[in-house]
Protein backbone atom coordinates (compact mmCIF):
# COMPACT_ATOMS: atom_id res chain seq x y z
CA UNK A 1 0.00 0.00 0.00
CA UNK A 2 1.37 3.39 -0.98
CA UNK A 3 1.78 5.89 1.84
CA UNK A 4 1.02 9.62 1.92
CA UNK A 5 4.08 11.86 2.16
CA UNK A 6 3.89 15.25 3.84
CA UNK A 7 6.26 18.16 4.47
CA UNK A 8 6.78 18.90 8.16
CA UNK A 9 9.89 21.12 8.13
CA UNK A 10 11.45 23.82 5.95
CA UNK A 11 14.94 25.32 5.82
CA UNK A 12 16.55 27.78 3.45
CA UNK A 13 19.54 30.06 2.94
CA UNK A 14 19.28 32.30 -0.14
CA UNK A 15 20.53 35.58 -1.61
CA UNK A 16 17.35 37.28 -0.36
CA UNK A 17 17.30 35.88 3.17
CA UNK A 18 19.20 33.71 5.64
CA UNK A 19 16.21 31.61 6.66
CA UNK A 20 12.87 30.52 5.24
CA UNK A 21 10.79 33.49 6.35
CA UNK A 22 13.32 36.11 5.24
CA UNK A 23 13.72 34.37 1.89
CA UNK A 24 9.98 34.07 1.33
CA UNK A 25 9.34 37.69 2.29
CA UNK A 26 12.14 38.65 -0.08
CA UNK A 27 10.78 36.92 -3.18
CA UNK A 28 7.19 37.79 -2.30
CA UNK A 29 8.03 41.49 -2.09
CA UNK A 30 10.18 41.46 -5.24
CA UNK A 31 13.52 41.90 -3.52
CA UNK A 32 16.56 41.64 -5.78
CA UNK A 33 19.30 39.46 -4.28
CA UNK A 34 21.76 40.02 -7.12
CA UNK A 35 24.70 42.34 -6.53
CA UNK A 36 28.40 42.75 -7.24
CA UNK A 37 30.56 39.81 -6.18
CA UNK A 38 32.44 40.21 -2.89
CA UNK A 39 34.03 36.76 -2.55
CA UNK A 40 36.87 37.38 -5.01
CA UNK A 41 38.40 40.13 -7.13
CA UNK A 42 36.49 40.32 -10.44
CA UNK A 43 38.75 42.94 -12.04
CA UNK A 44 39.83 40.59 -14.82
CA UNK A 45 36.47 38.83 -15.20
CA UNK A 46 33.70 39.60 -17.68
CA UNK A 47 31.02 38.74 -15.12
CA UNK A 48 31.10 40.74 -11.91
CA UNK A 49 27.67 40.01 -10.38
CA UNK A 50 26.05 37.05 -8.66
CA UNK A 51 23.43 36.10 -6.10
CA UNK A 52 25.54 35.83 -2.96
CA UNK A 53 24.28 34.92 0.51
CA UNK A 54 24.74 38.02 2.63
CA UNK A 55 25.58 38.83 6.26
CA UNK A 56 25.51 35.24 7.46
CA UNK A 57 27.69 34.47 10.48
CA UNK A 58 28.59 30.79 10.09
CA UNK A 59 29.72 30.55 13.71
CA UNK A 60 26.15 31.06 14.89
CA UNK A 61 25.29 27.74 13.28
CA UNK A 62 28.46 25.62 13.30
CA UNK A 63 31.42 25.65 15.67
CA UNK A 64 34.49 27.71 14.86
CA UNK A 65 36.49 24.70 13.71
CA UNK A 66 33.81 23.57 11.26
CA UNK A 67 33.28 27.12 10.03
CA UNK A 68 36.97 27.18 9.13
CA UNK A 69 37.43 23.69 7.66
CA UNK A 70 34.12 22.86 5.95
CA UNK A 71 33.35 23.94 2.41
CA UNK A 72 30.88 26.81 2.11
CA UNK A 73 28.45 24.51 0.28
CA UNK A 74 28.35 22.05 3.17
CA UNK A 75 27.84 24.84 5.71
CA UNK A 76 24.84 26.12 3.76
CA UNK A 77 23.44 22.59 3.73
CA UNK A 78 23.94 22.18 7.47
CA UNK A 79 22.26 25.52 8.20
CA UNK A 80 19.21 24.76 6.05
CA UNK A 81 18.95 21.22 7.41
CA UNK A 82 19.18 22.54 10.96
CA UNK A 83 16.36 25.00 10.38
CA UNK A 84 14.20 22.28 8.82
CA UNK A 85 14.94 19.83 11.66
CA UNK A 86 14.00 22.38 14.33
CA UNK A 87 10.98 23.54 12.35
CA UNK A 88 9.71 19.97 12.15
CA UNK A 89 9.89 19.66 15.93
CA UNK A 90 12.29 16.72 15.76
CA UNK A 91 14.82 17.94 18.32
CA UNK A 92 13.19 16.04 21.19
CA UNK A 93 11.55 13.25 19.21
CA UNK A 94 12.75 9.66 19.35
CA UNK A 95 12.97 8.16 15.87
CA UNK A 96 14.26 4.95 14.35
CA UNK A 97 17.59 6.11 12.85
CA UNK A 98 17.62 3.48 10.09
CA UNK A 99 14.21 4.75 8.92
CA UNK A 100 15.43 8.34 8.59
CA UNK A 101 17.05 9.09 5.21
CA UNK A 102 19.27 11.90 3.96
CA UNK A 103 18.74 12.97 0.35
CA UNK A 104 20.76 16.20 0.21
CA UNK A 105 22.80 16.91 -2.88
CA UNK A 106 24.49 19.53 -5.06
CA UNK A 107 25.10 20.23 -8.70
CA UNK A 108 28.85 20.73 -8.39
CA UNK A 109 29.70 20.23 -4.72
CA UNK A 110 32.71 21.75 -3.00
CA UNK A 111 33.95 23.84 -5.89
CA UNK A 112 35.41 26.46 -3.55
CA UNK A 113 37.58 23.77 -1.98
CA UNK A 114 38.52 22.33 -5.37
CA UNK A 115 39.55 25.80 -6.57
CA UNK A 116 41.61 26.77 -3.52
CA UNK A 117 43.32 23.39 -3.05
CA UNK A 118 44.14 23.10 -6.76
CA UNK A 119 45.85 26.46 -6.53
CA UNK A 120 47.75 25.30 -3.45
CA UNK A 121 48.88 22.12 -5.22
CA UNK A 122 50.11 24.13 -8.21
CA UNK A 123 51.92 26.75 -6.13
CA UNK A 124 53.28 24.67 -3.24
CA UNK A 125 53.14 21.06 -4.40
CA UNK A 126 50.67 18.23 -4.04
CA UNK A 127 51.86 17.21 -0.59
CA UNK A 128 50.59 20.53 0.78
CA UNK A 129 46.98 19.80 -0.16
CA UNK A 130 44.65 19.72 2.85
CA UNK A 131 43.56 16.35 4.26
CA UNK A 132 40.05 17.79 4.16
CA UNK A 133 40.24 18.38 0.39
CA UNK A 134 38.50 15.15 -0.66
CA UNK A 135 35.80 15.16 2.07
CA UNK A 136 35.02 18.80 1.27
CA UNK A 137 34.98 18.31 -2.49
CA UNK A 138 32.75 15.28 -2.91
CA UNK A 139 29.03 15.88 -3.14
CA UNK A 140 27.79 13.11 -0.83
CA UNK A 141 29.58 14.63 2.16
CA UNK A 142 27.04 17.47 2.26
CA UNK A 143 24.40 14.96 3.25
CA UNK A 144 27.01 12.92 5.07
CA UNK A 145 27.76 15.78 7.45
CA UNK A 146 24.04 16.29 8.04
CA UNK A 147 23.56 12.59 8.78
CA UNK A 148 26.49 12.61 11.21
CA UNK A 149 25.17 15.65 13.06
CA UNK A 150 21.66 14.28 13.52
CA UNK A 151 22.60 10.57 13.84
CA UNK A 152 20.29 9.50 11.04
CA UNK A 153 21.35 6.17 9.56
CA UNK A 154 18.94 5.46 6.73
CA UNK A 155 19.83 5.83 3.03
CA UNK A 156 22.14 8.81 2.45
CA UNK A 157 21.90 9.34 -1.29
CA UNK A 158 23.18 12.34 -3.25
CA UNK A 159 21.31 12.39 -6.56
CA UNK A 160 23.61 14.33 -8.89
CA UNK A 161 21.73 15.69 -11.91
CA UNK A 162 23.20 19.17 -12.41
CA UNK A 163 20.57 21.90 -11.87
CA UNK A 164 17.82 19.31 -11.40
CA UNK A 165 19.68 17.73 -8.49
CA UNK A 166 17.68 18.90 -5.49
CA UNK A 167 14.33 18.47 -7.23
CA UNK A 168 15.35 14.90 -8.01
CA UNK A 169 16.53 14.51 -4.40
CA UNK A 170 13.11 15.55 -3.10
CA UNK A 171 11.41 13.27 -5.61
CA UNK A 172 13.54 10.26 -4.67
CA UNK A 173 13.02 10.87 -0.95
CA UNK A 174 9.28 11.09 -1.66
CA UNK A 175 9.38 7.70 -3.36
CA UNK A 176 11.42 6.08 -0.55
CA UNK A 177 8.82 7.18 1.99
CA UNK A 178 5.82 6.49 -0.23
CA UNK A 179 7.04 2.95 -0.88
CA UNK A 180 7.77 2.25 2.77
CA UNK A 181 11.57 2.27 2.89
CA UNK A 182 11.83 5.35 5.14
CA UNK A 183 9.57 7.20 7.56
CA UNK A 184 11.35 10.57 7.53
CA UNK A 185 13.96 12.20 5.30
CA UNK A 186 16.03 15.30 4.84
CA UNK A 187 15.58 16.26 1.18
CA UNK A 188 17.17 19.12 -0.73
CA UNK A 189 20.43 20.59 -1.89
CA UNK A 190 23.18 23.15 -1.37
CA UNK A 191 25.52 25.03 -3.69
CA UNK A 192 28.30 27.59 -3.60
CA UNK A 193 30.17 28.03 -6.87
CA UNK A 194 30.85 31.77 -6.84
CA UNK A 195 34.58 31.78 -7.45
CA UNK A 196 36.92 32.32 -10.38
CA UNK A 197 36.55 28.73 -11.52
CA UNK A 198 32.77 28.55 -11.33
CA UNK A 199 32.04 31.97 -12.79
CA UNK A 200 34.79 31.58 -15.38
CA UNK A 201 33.53 28.18 -16.48
CA UNK A 202 29.96 29.29 -17.05
CA UNK A 203 31.16 32.51 -18.70
CA UNK A 204 33.28 30.62 -21.21
CA UNK A 205 30.19 28.58 -22.15
CA UNK A 206 28.32 31.83 -22.89
CA UNK A 207 25.71 30.79 -20.32
CA UNK A 208 25.84 33.93 -18.15
CA UNK A 209 24.49 37.42 -18.52
CA UNK A 210 27.48 39.74 -18.92
CA UNK A 211 25.78 43.14 -18.59
CA UNK A 212 26.73 43.52 -14.89
CA UNK A 213 23.50 45.49 -14.48
CA UNK A 214 22.05 44.04 -11.29
CA UNK A 215 18.50 45.11 -12.18
CA UNK A 216 18.62 43.92 -15.78
CA UNK A 217 20.54 40.64 -15.62
CA UNK A 218 18.30 37.87 -14.29
CA UNK A 219 15.23 38.71 -16.38
CA UNK A 220 13.36 35.48 -17.19
CA UNK A 221 10.95 35.66 -20.15
CA UNK A 222 11.96 39.21 -21.01
CA UNK A 223 12.71 39.65 -24.72
CA UNK A 224 16.16 41.04 -23.82
CA UNK A 225 17.26 38.13 -21.62
CA UNK A 226 20.73 36.87 -22.49
CA UNK A 227 21.94 34.48 -19.80
CA UNK A 228 21.57 33.48 -16.16
CA UNK A 229 23.16 34.82 -12.98
CA UNK A 230 24.96 32.33 -10.72
CA UNK A 231 23.69 32.19 -7.14
CA UNK A 232 24.40 30.19 -3.99
CA UNK A 233 22.46 28.87 -1.02
CA UNK A 234 20.54 25.84 0.18
CA UNK A 235 17.06 24.48 0.64
CA UNK A 236 16.12 21.45 2.75
CA UNK A 237 12.72 19.92 3.47
CA UNK A 238 11.72 17.37 6.05
CA UNK A 239 9.51 14.81 4.30
CA UNK A 240 7.57 12.39 6.45
CA UNK A 241 5.08 9.56 6.25
CA UNK A 242 1.69 11.07 7.06
CA UNK A 243 0.80 8.52 9.74
CA UNK A 244 4.20 8.98 11.39
CA UNK A 245 3.74 12.77 11.39
CA UNK A 246 0.17 12.51 12.66
CA UNK A 247 1.17 10.18 15.48
CA UNK A 248 3.72 12.65 16.85
CA UNK A 249 1.43 15.66 16.34
CA UNK A 250 3.63 17.38 13.78
CA UNK A 251 2.45 20.45 11.91
CA UNK A 252 2.05 19.75 8.21
CA UNK A 253 2.83 22.35 5.55
CA UNK A 254 1.76 20.45 2.45
CA UNK A 255 1.61 17.03 0.85
CA UNK A 256 3.89 15.97 -1.98
CA UNK A 257 1.79 14.03 -4.49
CA UNK A 258 3.65 13.79 -7.79
CA UNK A 259 7.12 13.42 -9.25
CA UNK A 260 8.38 13.16 -12.81
CA UNK A 261 11.92 12.71 -14.07
CA UNK A 262 13.18 12.38 -17.65
CA UNK A 263 16.29 12.83 -19.77
CA UNK A 264 16.31 14.56 -23.16
CA UNK A 265 19.12 12.28 -24.40
CA UNK A 266 19.91 15.08 -26.79
CA UNK A 267 22.95 17.26 -25.91
CA UNK A 268 25.40 17.75 -23.05
CA UNK A 269 24.20 21.30 -22.35
CA UNK A 270 21.47 22.42 -24.76
CA UNK A 271 17.80 21.56 -24.15
CA UNK A 272 15.90 19.54 -26.72
CA UNK A 273 14.23 22.01 -29.10
CA UNK A 274 11.01 19.97 -29.09
CA UNK A 275 10.76 20.33 -25.27
CA UNK A 276 9.47 16.75 -25.15
CA UNK A 277 11.53 15.73 -22.12
CA UNK A 278 10.25 18.49 -19.83
CA UNK A 279 6.75 18.03 -21.21
CA UNK A 280 6.87 14.35 -20.27
CA UNK A 281 8.30 15.14 -16.83
CA UNK A 282 5.31 17.36 -16.06
CA UNK A 283 2.88 14.82 -17.46
CA UNK A 284 4.38 12.04 -15.34
CA UNK A 285 4.14 14.15 -12.19
CA UNK A 286 0.46 14.90 -12.83
CA UNK A 287 -0.17 11.23 -13.62
CA UNK A 288 1.27 10.18 -10.27
CA UNK A 289 -0.71 12.90 -8.50
CA UNK A 290 -3.82 11.66 -10.34
CA UNK A 291 -4.79 15.16 -11.41
CA UNK A 292 -5.49 16.94 -14.69
CA UNK A 293 -3.69 20.14 -15.80
CA UNK A 294 -6.62 22.36 -14.83
CA UNK A 295 -5.96 21.52 -11.15
CA UNK A 296 -2.51 23.15 -11.10
CA UNK A 297 -2.76 26.75 -9.88
CA UNK A 298 0.91 27.76 -9.81
CA UNK A 299 4.14 26.64 -11.47
CA UNK A 300 7.49 27.77 -10.14
CA UNK A 301 9.31 27.36 -13.42
CA UNK A 302 13.00 26.71 -14.01
CA UNK A 303 13.06 30.10 -15.78
CA UNK A 304 16.80 30.73 -15.93
CA UNK A 305 16.78 33.85 -18.14
CA UNK A 306 18.58 32.15 -21.00
CA UNK A 307 17.10 32.53 -24.46
CA UNK A 308 16.46 28.85 -25.11
CA UNK A 309 15.53 27.59 -21.64
CA UNK A 310 12.76 30.12 -21.16
CA UNK A 311 11.07 29.74 -24.53
CA UNK A 312 11.34 25.94 -24.48
CA UNK A 313 9.93 25.70 -20.96
CA UNK A 314 6.98 27.81 -22.10
CA UNK A 315 6.58 25.44 -25.05
CA UNK A 316 6.66 22.44 -22.69
CA UNK A 317 3.97 23.97 -20.48
CA UNK A 318 1.78 24.58 -23.53
CA UNK A 319 2.24 20.97 -24.64
CA UNK A 320 1.57 19.51 -21.19
CA UNK A 321 -1.28 21.84 -20.20
CA UNK A 322 -3.04 22.58 -23.48
CA UNK A 323 -5.57 25.41 -23.14
CA UNK A 324 -4.98 25.46 -19.38
CA UNK A 325 -1.45 26.81 -19.98
CA UNK A 326 -2.93 30.30 -20.19
CA UNK A 327 -4.92 29.92 -16.97
CA UNK A 328 -2.12 28.91 -14.59
CA UNK A 329 0.09 31.47 -12.85
CA UNK A 330 3.78 30.87 -13.44
CA UNK A 331 6.80 32.72 -12.13
CA UNK A 332 10.56 32.43 -11.95
CA UNK A 333 11.88 33.31 -8.51
CA UNK A 334 15.36 33.19 -10.07
CA UNK A 335 14.60 36.76 -11.08
CA UNK A 336 15.08 37.58 -7.38
CA UNK A 337 17.62 34.99 -6.27
CA UNK A 338 19.62 34.18 -9.37
CA UNK A 339 20.29 30.53 -10.26
CA UNK A 340 21.59 28.45 -7.36
CA UNK A 341 22.40 25.51 -9.65
CA UNK A 342 21.88 22.19 -7.83
CA UNK A 343 20.23 23.88 -4.84
CA UNK A 344 17.69 25.79 -6.87
CA UNK A 345 14.97 23.13 -6.97
CA UNK A 346 14.86 22.76 -3.19
CA UNK A 347 14.83 26.51 -2.63
CA UNK A 348 11.96 26.82 -5.10
CA UNK A 349 10.14 23.92 -3.46
CA UNK A 350 10.16 25.97 -0.24
CA UNK A 351 8.67 28.89 -2.16
CA UNK A 352 5.97 26.65 -3.65
CA UNK A 353 4.95 25.47 -0.19
CA UNK A 354 4.86 28.99 1.20
CA UNK A 355 2.81 30.08 -1.82
CA UNK A 356 0.27 27.34 -1.07
CA UNK A 357 0.13 28.25 2.62
CA UNK A 358 -0.38 31.97 2.05
CA UNK A 359 -2.31 31.94 -1.24
CA UNK A 360 0.25 34.22 -2.89
CA UNK A 361 2.07 33.77 -6.19
CA UNK A 362 5.55 35.37 -6.00
CA UNK A 363 6.47 37.55 -8.98
CA UNK A 364 8.92 37.42 -11.84
CA UNK A 365 10.71 40.72 -11.17
CA UNK A 366 12.58 43.13 -13.45
CA UNK A 367 10.33 42.19 -16.36
CA UNK A 368 10.09 44.93 -19.00
CA UNK A 369 9.72 43.79 -22.61
CA UNK A 370 7.21 41.22 -23.81
CA UNK A 371 8.45 38.24 -25.82
CA UNK A 372 5.83 36.64 -28.05
CA UNK A 373 7.46 33.23 -27.50
CA UNK A 374 6.92 33.58 -23.73
CA UNK A 375 3.28 34.65 -23.72
CA UNK A 376 1.92 32.87 -20.64
CA UNK A 377 0.92 34.52 -17.36
CA UNK A 378 4.38 34.99 -15.86
CA UNK A 379 3.14 37.06 -12.88
CA UNK A 380 5.28 40.07 -13.83
CA UNK A 381 6.84 42.33 -11.18
CA UNK A 382 4.18 42.06 -8.45
CA UNK A 383 2.92 39.16 -6.38
CA UNK A 384 -0.74 38.24 -6.79
CA UNK A 385 -3.24 36.62 -4.46
CA UNK A 386 -4.63 33.30 -5.64
CA UNK A 387 -5.93 30.21 -3.93
CA UNK A 388 -3.35 27.51 -4.61
CA UNK A 389 -4.44 23.92 -4.12
CA UNK A 390 -1.65 22.47 -6.26
CA UNK A 391 1.77 23.96 -6.98
CA UNK A 392 4.27 22.49 -9.44
CA UNK A 393 8.02 23.08 -9.53
CA UNK A 394 10.20 22.42 -12.58
CA UNK A 395 13.97 22.01 -12.81
CA UNK A 396 16.23 21.28 -15.77
CA UNK A 397 19.95 20.63 -16.00
CA UNK A 398 22.91 19.95 -18.22
CA UNK A 399 22.86 16.45 -19.65
CA UNK A 400 19.20 16.88 -20.58
CA UNK A 401 17.92 16.38 -17.02
CA UNK A 402 14.30 17.27 -16.26
CA UNK A 403 12.50 16.98 -12.93
CA UNK A 404 9.07 18.03 -11.71
CA UNK A 405 7.42 17.80 -8.30
CA UNK A 406 3.87 18.67 -7.25
CA UNK A 407 2.73 19.83 -3.82
CA UNK A 408 -0.89 19.81 -2.68
CA UNK A 409 -2.52 21.92 0.01
CA UNK A 410 -2.79 19.58 2.98
CA UNK A 411 -6.14 17.98 3.73
CA UNK A 412 -6.76 15.40 6.46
Amino acid sequence: MKRRVVVTGLGAVTPVGNNVQESWEGVKSGKNGIDFITQFDTTNMKVKIAGEVKNLDFEKFVDKRDARRLDRTTIFGLIAAGEAFEDAGLANVEFEPYRFGTFVTSGIGGLGTIHSESRKAYEKGGDRVSPFFIPNAIINLIGGNIAIKYKVKGPALAVVTACSASTNAIGEAFRYIKDGYCDIAFAGGAESAINELGIGGFTSMHALNTSNDINNASIPFDKNRSGFVVAEGAGVLILEDYEHAKKRGAKIYAEIVGYGSTCDAYHITAPDETAEGLTKSMELSMQEANITPDKIDYINVHGTSTIYNDKLEILAIKKAFGENAYKVNISSTKSSTGHALGATGAIEAVFCIKAINEGIVPPTINYKEFDEECDLNITPNKAVKRNIDYAMSNSAGFGGQNATIIFEKFKE
